[in-house]
């Protein structure tokens, strides 16, 4: 009789821990989806409150200065008492030079390790390489910048005898560097996704590795690597510290490399160390630049998500 109810008593606190582990497990699977949600309602919300700053402040800011102006003027002096001119143009040729000359230095170098890495690297040289560019890619901004204007310039000013101690060139070739990690990292990953057995297929064919990694990995691959480019040059554009500190503080109209320029982070980063007082013009003129360059920004974005749904490949 004992036994029996010693029995019953193990069963019962048996099922009673089943109750209370079902209580609790229901209780995690109805939480986890509402925090989940409201995470991603805080990012929603941050990015809306982002957009809705910067857009009451730009419209401030042409309140004060026409719109046609600002887009169309070739000249910005927004310093000058007188008459301060915001002609955002000046801002926009350094820019996308610097982001031209990035991805002159970056594209060939990063697609080239992207292939050698996908394609000829062996395991033991993979795991020494890819370390090497995460440490590249983690390099503080503002490091990068001192070595463009303290190594990279005065070597360059021994081959280009006019280059200008502030310049387009140096901080371009310099943000070519900090973003190969991401084109290499980004080409590697699409031309790693190609099935193996393509690759099979065309070496049985007798096509050597050059040809199977141009000819068949490359084509195949080419959604995510073309949407590697694109998001690299959306990182040159908003690369701030690099040109702000080896590329100048000229607004300049200009596609010349070796002149001295300002791009918009650098005219952002120059307004907002103290040169202008809030509520002024120049101050809500950092809005404008800030939106300009947010719609630059996106535009690459989508151009990237475009590519990458347009060209992609299921297998």
């Amino acid at each position: 009789m004992a036994f029996k109810t010693e029995k019953t008593s193990v069963a019962t606190i048996i099922e009673e821990n089943k109750r209370k582990n079902k209580y609790k497990q229901g209780l995690v699977e109805k939480s986890v989806p509402i925090f989940l949600f409201i995470m991603a309602i805080i990012s929603i919300l941050t990015t809306i409150g982002i957009v809705v700053t910067l857009l009451l402040e730009t419209i401030t800011f042409f309140g004060r200065v026409h719109i046609i102006d600002f887009i169309t003027s070739k000249e910005w002096f927004p310093f000058f008492e007188a008459d301060p001119q915001y002609g955002i143009m000046p801002l926009i040729s350094g820019t996308l030079l610097v982001a031209l000359i990035a991805m002159l230095v970056a594209i060939p170098i990063g697609l080239a390790t992207a292939i050698y890495l996908s394609e000829y690297a062996s395991e033991r040289v993979r795991k020494v390489v890819k370390p090497i560019l995460e440490v590249l890619a983690g390099i503080p901004t503002i490091v990068y910048g001192f070595f463009a204007l303290t190594f990279v310039t005065p070597f360059l000013q021994k081959l280009v005898p006019d280059l200008n101690f502030f310049n387009a060139l140096s901080p371009g070739i310099v943000v070519g560097i900090m973003i190969i990690p991401m084109i290499a990292s980004l080409s590697e990953d699409a031309m790693s996704a190609v099935p193996r057995s393509m690759r099979e297929g065309a070496l049985a064919l007798g096509s050597t590795k050059l040809e199977v990694s141009l000819k068949v990995v490359l084509p195949a691959a080419l959604s995510g690597i073309i949407a590697s480019f694109v998001l690299g040059i959306s990182r040159a554009i908003g690369e701030t510290m690099i040109v702000t500190i080896a590329g100048g503080s000229k607004p300049n109209l200009t596609f010349d490399p070796t002149e001295t320029i300002q791009t918009m982070t650098a005219y952002i980063v120059q307004v907002s160390l103290g040169d202008a007082s809030y509520g002024s013009t120049i101050y809500y003129s950092i809005y404008a630049v800030g939106m300009t360059l947010f719609i630059f920004t996106l535009i690459m974005n989508i151009i990237a998500q475009w590519i990458s749904k347009r060209f992609r490949e299921e297998y």
